[in-house]
């Protein structure tokens, strides 16, 4: 007898990769189809010095010179691979660039999540216990707040403020721990907003059910009620959120690094983006795809883990009606 999720998670994950896949053959056909050639913009640029033999031997080596669907092929099967292949502005290996500048990203955009997290869990926590007369309200209109303010604005206000006045960290060192601290902050805020209002909204859901009053009966104190019978079945929708959110973290990093100065993948994508480093800008976009899908594949997987209340359905053995359906199991919300 076959389990339920695990057929749930090989479909989910096979739907990943296809859509991994599709992700970069549309990120090939778009480079490809962009308008100007990356080969008279860089390799013919007079201050490079190549002579017309160089060139033909790095467009041979690249491939350029194949009909575009062996191009395509190529190109493919080196990612399946981890090879992008070598950077037009420095011949230099493109997951040799990239893997110099993730670490930078990948830090700030961790630590900008885990802001987030708490920010939006403590802003949740205070909605449900602080009473009204000491600013309940007042913590209900942060996340309206924190979603009307850039991330560029407080990144700029940060730095003026512990950067410059108070000097708790250096602006020409932005990978020191003070500095990614703030910068996290500033990426932080902002996405901590989505994820605060879905779940104060939950939270004021599951405060008014009934076994919520029966905890409060055998009097729980607020944390552990919190902690212990009202995040757990708020948390789902957040999942859902975070996981969809993790586009506007990636982008909020490459802004945010622009804003301190940090060298990480959005100083990576400005450089290759002038210069019209097509191998680059194609890795960069595909490893952020990748990532996206990703977390969107585990969040499925988190689901029926996360709430009972989650059944799967859609697999043949508990579907008997069905036989002959191979579709993917999909979640139903079980009440009652």
């Amino acid at each position: 007898m076959r389990n339920p999720y695990l057929i749930y998670a090989g479909k989910r994950l096979a739907q990943a990769v296809a859509v991994i896949l599709l992700a970069y053959l549309f990120t090939f056909v778009v480079v490809s189809i962009l308008p100007g050639d990356p080969v008279s913009n860089v390799l013919r640029d007079p201050q490079n010095g190549f002579s017309e033999e160089q060139i033909q031997a790095i467009i041979a080596a690249q491939g350029l010179d194949q009909p575009l669907l062996v191009q395509l092929w190529t190109s493919l099967s080196h990612f399946l691979s981890g090879d992008f292949g070598l950077s037009m502005r420095s011949s230099r290996p493109v997951t040799t660039l990239v893997a110099e500048v993730l670490p930078s990203t990948l830090a700030l955009a961790s630590a900008g999540l885990a802001v987030a997290l708490v920010l939006a869990t403590t802003i949740a926590y205070g909605t449900q216990f602080v009473p009204k007369r000491l600013g309940q309200g007042l913590l209900r209109g942060f996340p309206s707040l924190f979603l009307s303010v850039p991330n560029f604005v407080i990144g700029l206000v940060l730095i003026h403020a512990f950067g410059f006045q108070l000097g708790l960290f250096r602006v020409i060192e932005p990978e020191s721990l003070w500095a990614t601290a703030f910068a996290a902050f500033a990426l932080g805020i902002p996405i901590s907003a989505q994820i605060a209002e879905v779940l104060i909204a939950n939270l004021d859901h599951e405060a008014r059910q009934d076994y919520a009053a029966v905890a409060r009966s055998r009097g729980l104190n607020p944390a552990r009620l919190f902690a212990r019978h009202l995040l757990k079945p708020s948390s789902l929708p957040v999942v859902t959120v975070i996981a969809l959110t993790v586009g506007e973290v990636l982008g909020g990093s490459l802004v945010t690094e622009a804003v301190f100065g940090r060298n990480g993948i959005g100083s990576l994508v400005q450089r290759s983006a002038a210069a019209q480093d097509l191998p680059v800008l194609q890795a960069v976009v595909s490893l952020a795809a990748v990532v996206f899908v990703l977390v969107n594949l585990l969040a499925d997987l988190v689901y029926p883990l996360l709430d009972p209340r989650l059944q799967l359905v859609g697999a043949p053995k508990r579907r008997p009606e069905t036989d002959g359906d191979s579709s993917a199991p999909a979640l139903r919300t079980v009440t009652g």
